[in-house]
């Protein structure tokens, strides 16, 4: 799996060799950093070792005023144009501890049936 919790970009691809799972968390109320959190998104995509990762993405902080629901980051995020692995989206509150089991969850599921 990868988790880049705290790494610089710089250094991301030092983690991509065997990865099968991307989880890739969003701020929902940081609606200023969207574009930029898609074009991140969508240029990890692209990296050759990381073609048959499935995709988590946790659009968080639903607990704050303002958050855009997961239907807003999906279309922020251009999700529909992913056709060539399996992925999901799901609305999520660190702090409040909702929505990361049900992500993992579908992880899991998605990871034993073979992923993409």
């Amino acid at each position: 799996m990868l988790f880049l919790v705290c790494v610089p970009r710089p250094y991301w691809r030092c983690y991509f060799p065997n990865t099968q799972a991307i989880i890739y968390v969003v701020d929902s109320s940081d609606t200023d950093r969207l574009v930029t959190a898609k074009e991140e998104f969508h240029s990890i995509l692209e990296e050759d070792e990381l073609k048959g990762a499935v995709v988590l993405v946790y659009a968080n902080k639903q607990d704050l005023p303002g958050a855009l629901n997961d239907a807003a980051i999906t279309e922020s995020l251009e999700l529909h144009k992913i056709k060539s692995r399996q992925w999901a989206i799901f609305k999520t509150s660190a702090i409040k501890g909702e929505g990361l089991f049900e992500g993992l969850n579908w992880l899991s599921n998605a990871l034993k049936s073979g992923g993409s």
